[in-house]
């Protein structure tokens, strides 16, 4: 069985930190790109970043650039999200995704967990 389990989220205050984790199992871990994405209240889920399988090339949307660091350990089939210097519109709902055909194709999924920034 496919899994994909978020953990890390939590209440922080704006400028804070927090360190999402995603484990995953029930597949070829190492073969998958890995993304990090958000769905804020009453906003549609936007993508944040991602790092690759092979070789480990990562990219951030603009707004998490600088603040956020994505990583993988595919020995633990794990990747992490450290989030420095929270806002207060990085609150949302934060997913892991996984895909190995190309940026469309992330066909599985976490069930999210959530991260909310006090000003």
């Amino acid at each position: 069985e496919v899994q994909l389990v978020e953990s890390g989220g939590g209440l922080a205050q704006a400028g804070g930190s927090l360190r999402l984790s995603c484990a995953a199992s029930g597949f070829r871990f190492d073969d998958y790109t890995i993304g990090w994405f958000r769905q804020a209240p009453g906003k549609e889920r936007e993508a944040i970043s991602c790092i690759s399988n092979a070789d480990g090339v990562t990219h951030y949307t603009d707004s998490v650039k600088g603040r956020f660091t994505i990583s993988r350990d595919n020995a633990k089939n794990a990747v992490f999200l450290q989030m420095n210097s929270l806002k207060p519109e990085d609150t949302a709902v934060y997913y892991c995704a996984a895909q190995r055909l190309g940026p469309g194709t992330y066909g599985y999924w976490g069930q999210g967990t959530l991260v909310t920034v006090s000003s």
